[in-house]
């Protein structure tokens, strides 16, 4: 494709223009309800997280946790969590819980998991794509390259996980008669 130039408005400018066009050949953008799946994994196990967190502070206090006006805290404890897990799960192995079971993965444009700016810059855009009415996460379905606003704002994508082709299996001595 030849030299890349650099573009002033991209969110990440050190990034090149070629590697995101020669990976988006090479991979295959992870659709729209794959992403949607994969964010219902998530959101349940955010909530799972919640319950237990509160059934701990009820068992610790013997007491409901906004008897004792702890919601707050709890929430605050929610909320860190929900940070670590959208932002350094990501830009450690590119995956949450969510996508790694639906076989999706985030990237930066390079292919590269996003590093841990590139992830904040992404967990903050969300609130762009909330607004207004969410479409900024409809944008993947509509986008052929199946980018949300946050992935265009932080320069990442989410691709399908290739998988390694299986080896043959070999035959069983008893089964070859």
């Amino acid at each position: 494709m030849g030299d890349a130039v650099e573009d002033p408005f991209l969110a990440v400018p050190d990034r090149n223009h070629d590697a995101y066009y020669t990976g988006v050949i090479h991979t295959r953008p992870a659709g729209f309800w794959i992403r949607v799946v994969a964010a219902v994994i998530d959101l349940a196990l955010i909530f799972v997280v919640k319950a237990s967190l509160a059934f701990i502070a009820k068992r610790t206090w013997r007491s409901d946790v906004e008897t004792l006006g702890l919601s707050g805290a709890l929430a605050a404890c929610v909320l860190l969590f929900v940070v670590l897990y959208v932002v350094v799960l990501p830009s450690l192995s590119g995956q949450t819980i969510g996508k790694l079971f639906v076989g999706a993965r985030v990237e930066g444009l390079d292919g590269e998991p996003p590093a841990l700016g590139t992830s904040v810059l992404r967990f903050l855009a969300y609130a762009a794509s909330l607004l207004p009415f969410g479409l900024g996460f409809v944008m993947a379905g509509l986008r052929g390259d199946r980018r949300a606003l946050h992935d265009l704002l932080a320069g990442t994508r989410v691709v399908r996980s290739v998988r390694e082709p299986r080896a043959p299996a070999e035959a069983h001595p008893a089964t070859n008669l």
